[in-house]
C-alpha cells in the first residue's frame, strides 16, 4: 500500500467521493460496498477519497482491507488529529482528481445510492448541487438545529440552498480549486462554495436512520459550527454594533429633547429634578461607545478579509478571437463557464 499526499492539481477522473470518517467501524465496509456499487453502475470513472479525522476505534484498520479489495478506486488521508468534518473536508477535496467531487457522510444515512440523482442535476449545468433531507430520521433536537443553522445561513450568507446540514452535496471541480485557495482556517463549506458558484440548485435526497453509533454532532458542536457559519462569510455581526450604536445615540437626542420640553411645558418636578436629563445623556454616551464599537468592527472586518486571503477573483471564461476576419470571427470559450469576484 503506498502512502502519499499530494494535492491533485489535474482532473483525471470523472467522479471523485469524498467522505470524511470519525469512529465509523461498523458503516466501513458498507459504505464502501454500496459506493462501488453505484459508481459502477453510473459507467463513470470515479474514486473514493476516504478521510480518517483522528478516529479512535478500528475505523482505519476497516478502511486499509477495503483499499486492498477496491485498489486502485479506494484511499485514504490519515489526519493526526481530529480537526473535525469541514477541516477533512477540505483535505479529501486536496486529494481529488475528478471533475465533479462529491461529499458523502460515512454513517450512511445519506445513502450512497443517492449520488446518481445528484449527478442527474449537475448534467443540466448547475455549479453545485446539494442534497435536501426527505423524511429526517433525526431527533427532534437535531431538525430543531438544523432548522436554526438554515435559517442563519439564508439571512446572514443570502444563500438559496435549503439544507446545509446535508453533506450529500456535488460541487464542480472550479469551485472546488476555489476554495482550495482559501486559506482561513474555519470554513462552513456549503456557503464558501456558494460565493464562488454561479448556479446552484437542490434535489430531494432520501435519509436513513443511524443504524449504529451516536451523532457526532452535540450541543457544543453545533454552537460551534454556528460561529463558525457566522464569522466565515460576513461581518454583519460587526456592522451591527455601529447600526445599534446609531440607533441609541439618535433615541438619547429624541428623549433629551422630549425632557427638555417637557419640563418647560410641566416643570422641574415632572422631569425628577434632572434625573431623566442624567438618562438621556447616558444613553447618547452608550449610543457613541457603539458607534466606536462598531467603527472598529469595520476595521477588523477589512483585516479579517485581508488575513482569509480568499482570491480577488476566478477567472474561469475567457473568449477570444481566433484570428479570422472581423467577418467571420469565431469566439473560443475554455471549459470553465463564467467570471466569478471571490468577495460577492
Amino acid at each position: 500500500m503506498r502512502s502519499s499526499y499530494q494535492g491533485a492539481t489535474d482532473v483525471l477522473l470523472d467522479l471523485s467521493i469524498v467522505a470524511p470518517v470519525f469512529n465509523e467501524q461498523d458503516t466501513i465496509v458498507e459504505l464502501v460496498r454500496r459506493t462501488a456499487d453505484t459508481c459502477n453502475s453510473l459507467g463513470k470513472s470515479w474514486e473514493l477519497v476516504l478521510v480518517d479525522d483522528g478516529s479512535a476505534d478500528d475505523s482505519l484498520r476497516m478502511i486499509e482491507g477495503a483499499i486492498d479489495k477496491y485498489a486502485p478506486h479506494v484511499k485514504c488521508i490519515v489526519l493526526a488529529g481530529n480537526f473535525g468534518q469541514h477541516a477533512a473536508i477540505m483535505a479529501g477535496f486536496q486529494k481529488s482528481s475528478g471533475a465533479v467531487i462529491v461529499t458523502l457522510d460515512a454513517d450512511l444515512q445519506n445513502p450512497p445510492e443517492e449520488i446518481a440523482r445528484l449527478l442527474v442535476k449537475m448534467d443540466d449545468g448547475f455549479d453545485v448541487v446539494g442534497g435536501v433531507r426527505s423524511d429526517r430520521n433525526d431527533s427532534l433536537f437535531r431538525r430543531a438545529a438544523s432548522a436554526i443553522v438554515n435559517r442563519a445561513a439564508r439571512m446572514i450568507g443570502g444563500s438559496t440552498t435549503s439544507d446545509h446540514g446535508c453533506m450529500l452535496r456535488a460541487y464542480r471541480r472550479p469551485i472546488v480549486n476555489a476554495m482550495l485557495q482559501c486559506t482561513e482556517r474555519s470554513t462552513f463549506i456549503p456557503l464558501l462554495a456558494n460565493v464562488f458558484a454561479r448556479r446552484t440548485a437542490d434535489v430531494p435526497v432520501e435519509h436513513a436512520a443511524r443504524s449504529t453509533g451516536q451523532s457526532k454532532y452535540g450541543l457544543w458542536q453545533l454552537i460551534n459550527l454556528q460561529f463558525d457559519l457566522m464569522t466565515s462569510v460576513t461581518t454583519l455581526p460587526l456592522r451591527l454594533l455601529g447600526v445599534l450604536g446609531v440607533a441609541i445615540a439618535f433615541g438619547a437626542t429624541g428623549f433629551g429633547a422630549l425632557i427638555a420640553i417637557m419640563r418647560f411645558v410641566l416643570g422641574s418636578e415632572w422631569a425628577a429634578n434632572g434625573v431623566f436629563s442624567l438618562f438621556s445623556v447616558l444613553f447618547f454616551l452608550i449610543g457613541l461607545q457603539f458607534v466606536a464599537m462598531g467603527v472598529l468592527g469595520e476595521y477588523l472586518g477589512r483585516v479579517y478579509g485581508d488575513v482569509r486571503a480568499r482570491p480577488r477573483y476566478i477567472v474561469s471564461d475567457v473568449l477570444e478571437s481566433d484570428g479570422a476576419p472581423p467577418s467571420t470571427v469565431h469566439v473560443k470559450a475554455s471549459s470553465a463557464k463564467r467570471m466569478v469576484e471571490a468577495g460577492r
